[in-house]
């Protein structure tokens, strides 16, 4: 039997709703997905969040400046129902799809695989696709021969960084389920140099033993990014770069303030509307 959901859905402009989906991942408790639900011929978008526990709707209707409503939904994996309707996304160089679209994959791109299960990351929301983008960029300019994906959710970050530079990765999630959806993806994607720890930001076995690192991805959000700092420079390598997203553009700068005294120094940013990825490199000791 699937655990229970609950829906919180508010209904307002389409230029308001990117905003609103970002406020709904970012308010506890954390959302099983959110999605943005639109017609390209009315003006309104209905963005709608799932839960495994009742939200505050008044907090979030207070939030949004709207009426946010919260049901209980029946026992279906809406989840899985959800996204087989979400459309494949292009990322660089990658293009990401689910089950249902695996006849119609383009010629020239580098095809990802991904079934989000319970965890978070098909590649739809913009901190996904900005680290893509990154990462393919910076395969044009460099080798990277040890790869760190902290927060790997659905894993397609380590599967890209497995695709582009043939190395050793390892992915890490605090959840086990995320671990669990993670090494599926992986195996469906045929990648089996990817290793997998179910661990509590870097604090395992199998990622100190790995370290250093030539390139650390963490798509996670602004609070973990920070109290995770000193334990992202421990184990870069030096002149390694470290990918940071899940973040806003209000947020670099205090971001980048936990990194600037651990010898990490920003090297560029990419930005989609609201959200931001920082690319910083580690630099010798001062």
């Amino acid at each position: 039997m699937n655990p229970p959901l609950w829906k919180a859905a508010v209904t307002l402009p389409k230029r308001e709703a990117a905003d609103v989906a970002a406020l709904f991942e970012l308010t506890p408790p954390a959302p099983q997905s959110v999605l943005i639900a639109e017609n390209p011929f009315e003006a309104d978008a209905t963005v709608e969040a799932l839960y495994d526990a009742p939200p505050d709707a008044e907090f979030l209707s207070r939030l949004c400046g709207r009426m946010v409503s919260c049901e209980p939904l029946p026992d279906q994996d809406w989840i899985r129902l959800s996204l087989e309707g979400l459309p494949p996304v292009r990322a660089g160089r990658f293009f990401l799809h689910g089950e249902h679209d695996a006849a119609h994959i383009p010629a020239g791109v580098i095809p990802i695989r991904i079934e989000a299960g319970m965890a978070f990351g098909t590649g739809h929301h913009e901190s996904t696709a900005l680290c893509l983008d990154a990462m393919c960029t910076l395969a044009n300019r460099r080798r990277c021969n040890r790869i760190l994906d902290i927060g790997c959710g659905t894993g397609v970050l380590a599967i890209a960084a497995a695709k582009l530079w043939k190395s050793r990765v390892v992915a890490s999630d605090i959840d086990p389920i995320a671990i669990e959806t993670a090494r599926a993806n992986a195996r469906a994607n045929a990648e089996p140099g990817i290793v997998f720890a179910c661990a509590d930001g870097l604090d395992h076995p199998l990622i100190r033993a790995t370290a250093p690192y030539d390139l650390i991805c963490a798509n996670i959000l602004a609070g973990p990014l920070t109290r995770l700092a000193p334990a992202i420079a421990r184990v870069g390598a030096l002149g390694g770069t470290v990918l940071l997203s899940g973040l806003l553009r209000d947020q670099e700068n205090l971001v980048l303030s936990f990194y600037r005294g651990q010898n990490l120094v920003f090297s560029g940013a990419l930005r989609n509307g609201p959200w931001s990825a920082l690319l910083l490199k580690k630099s010798l000791s001062r």
